[in-house]
């Protein structure tokens, strides 16, 4: 019998990826979803679904010795939310309560925890390099909710857990870096203010492989992944321009008026109880200067090795994108 593999947020973007990276390394795998959550895009997929209640140690520990689970990759979690407790309930509190029954089966061989490099913040100046070694300074609720998590797995002492903090994954299916392409295909190519800024990518592909590396490699320690590569803040809109064949306008827009822009979408999202992709914290980390983090200890200890770089990655994104009309 095939190995299993509990996968949490596995309706999501992220989830989907995993799941083709699990099955296609012959594992059984069961899929975390919420009886409300949107999961035709994964019929043609051979899982098992599991209603996972987070809330629950004792029924999270019943669930994984009933459906007997080897492995578990923990993706679910929130990017967007209306408060600091919202994330900490979510991000923080099922990790931990995940953990807790993980450990009270007695069979999981690895826990898997998808972090994010948000836990570690970007670095203060546009030469530095994002470590493992790093001292985490998150600049915003998600990153502190993420980091808290990661502090509280680090006390199962006795839980064999990896966790991985990707940069930004970007990827087929992936409806937030779709708004920023959509622009840049409908010719415009805003940024905020002008400075010397650094990110970095990781396709959703490379992310999902190192999942499936951790399984069996690394233990009851943490990750930085990226493609490796360093870009600056005109790669992004170079890139899908070339793919795309369009120019565009380009404009630099002053601070102040994206905080009151931001200050706005705050407000509304209040109004609403819809969290939104912009506020003004969230600028905290879109207008960090430096977001580059070395891959050395994951190509080390998890034999991570990316394959796609920005230009391979979005190639094939922006292919998808267009082939299944969303672009």
């Amino acid at each position: 019998m095939s190995e299993r593999v509990l996968i949490t947020g596995a309706s999501g973007f992220v989830g989907f990826h995993l799941i083709e990276a699990a099955l296609n390394n012959n594992l059984e795998v069961f899929a975390a979803v919420r009886k409300s959550s949107k999961v035709d895009h994964l019929k043609d997929l051979k899982v098992q679904y599991a209603y996972t209640n987070f809330n629950s140690v004792e029924a999270l520990t019943a669930e994984i010795l009933e459906n007997q689970y080897d492995y578990i990759i923990h993706a679910a979690g929130v990017t967007k939310a209306n408060s600091k407790a919202e994330y900490d309930a979510i991000n923080t509190d099922y990790t931990v309560n995940l953990a807790k029954a993980a450990l009270a089966s007695g069979r999981i061989k690895k826990f898997v925890f998808i972090s994010s490099l948000a836990a570690v913040g970007p670095f203060a100046n546009v030469d530095g390099l994002l470590t493992e070694a790093s001292v985490q300074a998150p600049v915003t609720a998600y990153g502190h909710s993420k980091k808290r998590a990661e502090e509280e797995l680090k006390k199962f002492t006795s839980l064999n857990y990896v966790i991985l903090r990707p940069t930004a994954v970007y990827g087929p299916r992936d409806k937030d870096i779709l708004i920023v392409l959509k622009q840049f295909a409908n010719k415009f190519e805003p940024y905020i203010g002008k400075i010397d800024q650094y990110l970095s990518f990781i396709y959703v592909k490379d992310l999902a492989q190192a999942c499936i590396l951790a399984l069996t490699k690394g233990n009851q320690s943490a990750y930085l992944l990226s493609d490796g590569k360093r870009y600056d803040r005109y790669q992004l809109a170079n890139i899908t321009k070339r793919l795309l064949g369009v120019k565009t306008f380009k404009i630099h827009l002053p601070l102040p008026i994206i905080k009151i822009v931001a200050g706005i979408a705050e407000g509304v999202s209040k109004i609403t109880k819809k969290p939104s992709a912009l506020n003004i914290e969230k600028l905290n980390e879109l207008t960090a200067v430096n977001w580059i983090c070395s891959i050395d200890k994951a190509q080390r200890e998890l034999d991570f090795h990316p394959k796609y770089d920005l230009n391979t990655g979005l190639e094939e994104t922006l292919t998808w994108y267009k082939s299944n009309g969303w672009l």
